[in-house]
């Protein structure tokens, strides 16, 4: 099931680009590592001819990518139908999208607490409810109000998460914000204009495979290999992401290494917990693993949020 929108439109976009919604395992504080061992001809030259992004997720790598480099052809895919019928809507009529948004952050922000934690509710079951609806080949009003209320309840939610029970079904409960921001028109307007031009793919990850070329820079950033039974944050499809997805995905690497592609992949590092986990430095030998500091920034317990490694694995080689 693909859905795609395009056009031949080229530029460099507002630098002010960038991700529209929270999410768990965002990029932010990762770009200036990820940029740092990009190929030297793209760097120097400012220009990607095609950049290809399977696990869009909050999008900060191709929001910032798109701000700072000439890119040539772009698409970004994802298998949640959620999250990419809400990019489709941010690049296709942006303008309802905030009116609705507006709307829902003045009543949201004049409830009394017990009314703003009735209007979460109702409009998580609305959410819910309408995934049965939707037609996600053909745009239609029903797909702006999903997409609103998706940016709702990711404001609004706890931590910003997005999870799945094996229904499908968004069960995330409510956070404690008092007045988050909700509509933030001057994001969704960047985002809007940084995404004209942009493929965008629903689908796993090999959707991308018939675009790619041996002048594609990939990005991966799929759902982390869990440090512990409790730090697992890859519900964000129904059907999770495995060991074996993480294998598959491996082998997806070596078929688009022998492409020609430049491709760039982050996960976690095992050997933060157990020193004897080699799962990525097999699955990856034949590759260049790095290992750079992060910050664990979703954990319930706030204490436990800290720097660890995690790995960014290339196939190719900057000093």
């Amino acid at each position: 099931m693909t859905s795609r929108i395009r056009n031949s439109q080229m530029e460099i976009f507002d630098a002010a680009a960038k991700p529209f919604l929270k999410w768990a395992g965002g990029k932010s504080q990762l770009i200036q590592e990820i940029e740092r061992i990009l190929p030297a001809k793209y760097k120097i030259s400012k220009k990607i001819p095609v950049y290809i992004e399977p696990f869009i997720g909050g999008g900060a790598l191709y929001f910032y990518l798109q701000s700072a480099y000439e890119i040539g052809k772009s698409y970004i895919a994802d298998i949640n139908p959620d999250l990419i019928l809400t990019y489709l809507v941010v690049q296709k009529d942006v303008d309802v999208l905030i009116q609705k948004l507006l709307l829902m952050e003045t009543e949201y922000h004049k409830a009394e607490a017990n009314d703003r934690s009735s209007m979460y509710y109702s409009v998580r079951d609305r959410f819910n409810n309408r995934k049965h609806e939707l037609n996600p080949h053909e745009f239609s009003s029903k797909w702006i109000e999903h997409a609103a209320d998706m940016i709702f309840l990711n404001k609004t939610c706890f931590n910003g998460l997005f999870r799945q029970n094996s229904s499908g079904h968004f069960n995330v409960p409510q956070g404690s914000y008092k007045k988050p921001p909700i509509s933030q028109a001057d994001i969704l307007k960047a985002a809007n204009r940084a995404l004209q031009g942009t493929t965008i793919l629903l689908g796993e990850f090999s959707v991308i495979e018939e675009y790619v070329t041996s002048e594609t820079l990939i990005y991966y950033d799929p759902p982390y290999r869990p440090l512990s039974q409790t730090s697992s944050f890859n519900s964000y499809s129904k059907d999770g992401f495995t060991d074996e997805d993480q294998i598959r995905l491996a082998d997806f690497y070596a078929r688009m290494n022998s492409c020609g592609a430049y491709q760039v992949l982050s996960n976690s590092d095992p050997k933060v917990t157990d020193p004897c986990d080699n799962f990525f430095d097999d699955l990856y030998a034949n590759y260049t693993i790095n290992r750079i500091n992060a910050k664990r920034m979703i954990n319930s317990n706030a204490s436990k949020r800290g720097s660890i490694t995690e790995l960014l694995i290339t196939n190719f080689y900057e000093g």
